[in-house]
């Protein structure tokens, strides 16, 4: 029998959490800002379910912990081998909480350990690891780094082009040295890939200076008001229509907000005018005069306005003088450096001209795909790649993707002079002079096009940050009408040299572990033998990886088609083969739905047919859309991809809620945003699984899922994912049976088990108000009827009598209003801010979790953890009180209340934030608020 890897009994999921939610706040030498990619995991999260796929649990032991019992004659073997389990589970816990720091990666005496360990539970042989849909990489390259034989297979050819970059070629160069003339002689010796990622920052430097030399005289610097020159950062243009009315016909600036920077003291804006017919821009400071909600900007969802007639533009009109015209633009500001902020300058005939000179060639071909929703500008008449950038944009990503393959010859030349051989090109498996010369020719090609997603007519200007969005600020290419074009010479951010920086910092660290396999191939029909499988698959509808990457690919292939030409061979992404479920493609929604759920079953069974019978496979997955109808709730993402396994033959053996945002940027964020995926255990269902009625099915649910959700809650996962988690342990227990068999004797459907768990999930959630007290179980109730609205104080009196709880109590505690017949809960921010449990007279755990979830919204981790550490003074089962947030959170969601939904999902999400908060500020005043942080500067 196979043995119980650790994975499918007990994982340190807190510590996992913290670590893989901390990594958002990482950014220099993280392997995620090496090129954009969409949903990707964190490190940390799949090298902890790597390790602990792997690894045997500890009650695989029992009998030589057994033996060395009898041995040493004890007399209580049970407690002594129990004992034993319980101490080699916390050491493997112990090694698995210090291998997912961040801090800890440079460690090799650690990752020596763990390897080690792996090493024991697999007889020195450990298989093969394959991501068939490796994306960005996560899991292949912590395979890599556990020193596990890592393989990486994607359809789409930039994902494989970013999975070369991280784990194929850094390990044939580690150790070398640069070959740039006079670089090597700089340090002592070129550990990892930090020779390569010299070489890399070194002709990038070249590059740069080179395309100064060509293109320098189309970014002029900025004349300050006192005549002095400024380097620019940005230039902020706006498009413009003709405006329909024949009584002006003036060009009409399109622009969501005339604001540029809001730092107190040195606001400033831009003011338009008109002049002889045409409209011009300078810029105001003066508060007096500022754009208000109702004068800023002309454009908005709902149409246009023109700045000099004020006549009302409809969208409708503004998409058909694009199509058919075109779409005019005109430079509004000039961003220039100044000494300790933002210089904002009014256009001047100089920035003009520079600007109109360009005259770009050969420019990359394709068309864009119409994606009502996903990629709107095709409506705005911009239906190629080519027409997502300005002349001088063209002509600065042109000149440096030309320079990718003049620096690959310099590369060569140099790398021969030093003594290295020639050899094979880098796709014939090379590890010479030729090889080399691509591989940094690739990393240079890779930030050509890092650049294009700071380079387009698609990036904002951040009036908060005073600074650049990016082109991919969300997965969806919407019209962007103010746009921002960056100084791509200079340091700032988008420019060469900025992400050239990046680039080189997330190479240094890499190339340790073997060399791994990087194909590109379909996941439905590729060769699954002598694998074992973990794997992040596509959500469903969610991500159209395909469209959005051609946006990369086309200049990617323009700048690399020389160096890696099977990569490259196509002319766009391949895409028909693609598992997502779009709609677009596939004939509408059902059609969508069955080719996502064929290509996945086919996906599942092949991996079915090569399984190893010693380790199970773990595959990751996040949807949250749910369709709510008579039968009950579901998710036609999650059927279809359960649906697909249940099919080929798996069984569900573990699940674990994983996190991937920080609690603090939950709290800043205001939305009830998918914070968890799930990881899946599966192994293959034996042949002889038995057969289960619906009724019995139901009982089992009934029984085991209690405990699986107080484990849930126990690690925290957010009360928006707690409906998505409720589905790994009750498609643990549906996936086990052959088969559930319903009353009319045909087999229960994946869409039926995924209502029953739901509708179980209800049920378990409101028997946890057996733990609350009396005025909580009424204010639950009450809520539940009422929210936060006046209602009658009958009904009140009513409800007060069936769950032994008093109105007048209830409104001197301070959690109801009462008087005039009329009662109403306060609802969190009515409540006062200065809160002491330890102060009040009459305490719930209702108050308490209201009050928590106001101190979290308003005053941040500090003062909540104040208000936890007085609660559990005056003895409230905070327990209870962490369930408690959970209900509320579905409770809200049922009736709409959205702001109060976030405030309690905030706060079933950021429990060990707020204990972790209430440790360190026990002793600290109540009402001193929190700083809170931000982590949106984080540049990536």
């Amino acid at each position: 029998m196979a043995k119980k890897k650790l994975i499918e009994v007990a994982l340190p999921l807190e510590a996992i959490n913290a670590q893989s939610a901390r990594e958002k706040s990482i950014r220099h030498g993280h392997p995620s800002t090496l090129h954009l990619w969409w949903a990707r995991r964190p490190l940390a999260t799949a090298r902890a379910v790597l390790f602990a796929q792997l690894v045997d649990d500890p009650s695989e032991r029992a009998g030589e912990f057994r033996t060395e019992a009898v041995g040493a004659g004890l007399s209580d073997v049970d407690a002594h081998v129990a004992a034993r389990v319980d101490a080699e589970r916390q050491r493997l816990f112990d090694l698995i909480t210090r291998m997912v720091d961040w801090d800890n990666l440079g460690d090799e005496d650690l990752f020596d350990q763990v390897r080690a360990e792996i090493q024991r539970s697999t007889d020195g042989n450990p298989p093969a690891i394959l991501d068939p849909f490796a994306g960005g990489g996560t899991i292949p390259l912590e395979a890599q780094r556990l020193g596990l034989e890592a393989h990486a297979s994607d359809l789409n050819p930039v994902a494989v082009l970013i999975n070369k970059a991280l784990i194929e070629i850094p390990p044939k160069f580690a150790g070398s040295a640069p070959v740039f003339p006079g670089a090597e002689g700089t340090r002592n010796s070129w550990p990892k890939a930090t020779g390569l990622a010299e070489d890399v920052r070194r002709y990038g430097e070249w590059m740069r200076d080179e395309a100064e030399r060509r293109i320098g005289h189309l970014y002029p610097k900025a004349t300050l008001l006192d005549g002095t020159e400024a380097n620019v950062i940005a230039w902020i243009w706006a498009r413009t229509v003709i405006c329909p009315n024949p009584a002006c016909g003036i060009e009409m600036p399109l622009v969501r907000s005339w604001w540029l920077g809001k730092k107190k003291g040195k606001e400033a804006y831009v003011v338009p005018s008109v002049v002889n017919g045409r409209v011009e821009f300078s810029i105001g400071h003066d508060l007096k005069s500022a754009p208000t909600k109702d004068t800023d900007g002309t454009v908005g969802r709902l149409g246009a306005r023109c700045v000099a007639c004020t006549n009302a533009v409809p969208l409708e009109y503004v998409r058909s003088q694009s199509r058919d015209l075109g779409l005019g633009a005109q430079l509004m500001a000039v961003v220039a450096e100044g000494v300790r902020s933002r210089t904002y300058l009014p256009p001047d005939a100089a920035q003009n001209r520079a600007a109109a000179s360009a005259a770009p060639n050969d420019v990359p071909a394709g068309e864009l795909f119409d994606w009502p929703g996903r990629i709107n500008v095709v409506r705005y008449g911009l239906t190629t790649f080519a027409s997502l950038f300005t002349n001088r944009q063209l002509t600065a990503l042109t000149t440096f993707s030309d320079l990718v393959g003049e620096a690959r010859e310099r590369v060569l030349h140099d790398a021969l002079a030093s003594g290295m051989p020639e050899g094979d090109r880098l796709e014939s498996g090379g590890t010479d002079a030729a090889a080399y010369a691509d591989a940094v020719a690739t990393y240079l090609g890779i930030v050509v096009s890092k650049m294009t997603d700071r380079n387009s007519t698609l990036v904002n200007w951040y009036v908060s940050r005073e600074s650049t969005s990016s082109t991919y600020a969300r997965q969806a290419l919407p019209m962007c009408w103010d746009y921002c074009e960056v100084e791509p010479l200079g340091e700032n951010t988008g420019s060469f040299l900025n992400s050239l920086t990046w680039t080189a910092e997330t190479i240094e660290p890499l190339g340790s572990g073997p060399v791994a396999s990087v194909s590109q191939a379909d996941a439905s029909t590729r060769n699954y033998s002598g694998l074992v499988l973990s794997t992040d698959p596509p959500y469903y509808d969610n991500i159209g990886y395909s469209d959005l990457s051609d946006y990369f690919y086309v200049w990617l292939r323009r700048s690399l088609r020389e160096s890696m030409s099977t990569t490259f061979s196509t002319m766009l992404v391949p895409k028909a083969e693609e598992l997502v479920a779009n709609p677009y493609r596939h004939g509408g929604r059902n059609g969508a739905r069955e080719f996502f759920e064929t290509g996945f079953e086919h996906v599942f069974e092949r991996a079915r047919g090569a399984a190893s019978v010693d380790y199970p496979i773990t595959v990751y997955y996040a949807f949250k859309q749910a369709e709510t109808d008579v039968g009950g709730t579901a998710s036609t993402g999650w059927e279809t991809i359960l649906g697909s396994m249940v099919r080929a033959g798996w069984t569900v053996t573990a699940t674990w809620p994983v996190r991937s945002e920080l609690g603090n940027r939950m709290i800043a964020s205001g939305t009830n945003a998918l914070a968890s995926s799930i990881v899946l255990a599966l192994r293959p269902r034996p042949e002889d699984a038995p057969v289960t009625d619906r009724r019995g099915f139901l009982a089992e649910l009934k029984s085991s899922l209690p405990e699986a959700l107080r484990n849930l809650q126990q690690g925290s996962i957010a009360p928006v994912d707690m409906a998505q988690a409720a589905i790994g342990p009750g498609m643990a227990t549906f996936s086990k049976y052959a088969r559930v068999v319903e009353p009319s004797g045909e087999p229960m459907s994946v869409r039926d088990a995924l209502r029953a768990i739901n509708g179980v999930l209800d049920e378990v959630l409101s028997q946890q108000e057996g733990d609350f007290d009396d005025d909580t179980r009424w204010c639950v109730a009450w809520f539940e009827s009422h929210g936060f609205d006046v209602s009658q104080y009958g009904a009140a009196e009513t409800l007060a009598s069936a769950k032994n709880a008093s109105v007048a109590g209830l409104a001197r505690s301070g959690a109801i209003s009462s008087g005039g017949g009329k009662v109403k809960l306060f609802a969190p921010d009515e409540l006062p801010a200065a809160y002491d449990p330890r102060a009040d007279d009459r305490i719930s755990l209702w108050e308490v979790v209201l009050h928590l979830a106001r101190a979290l919204s308003e005053s941040g981790l500090d003062a909540a953890g104040r208000i936890l550490t007085g609660a559990e003074e005056r003895g409230i089962d905070m327990t209870a009180a962490h369930e408690l947030a959970y209900l509320l959170y579905a409770i809200a969601e049922k009736r709409g209340l959205t702001q109060a939904g976030i405030l309690f999902n905030t706060l079933g999400s950021s429990w060990p934030e707020v204990r972790a908060a209430a440790a360190s500020a026990a002793d600290r005043p109540l009402a001193t608020p929190a700083a809170t942080l931000d982590f949106d500067d984080l540049e990536a």
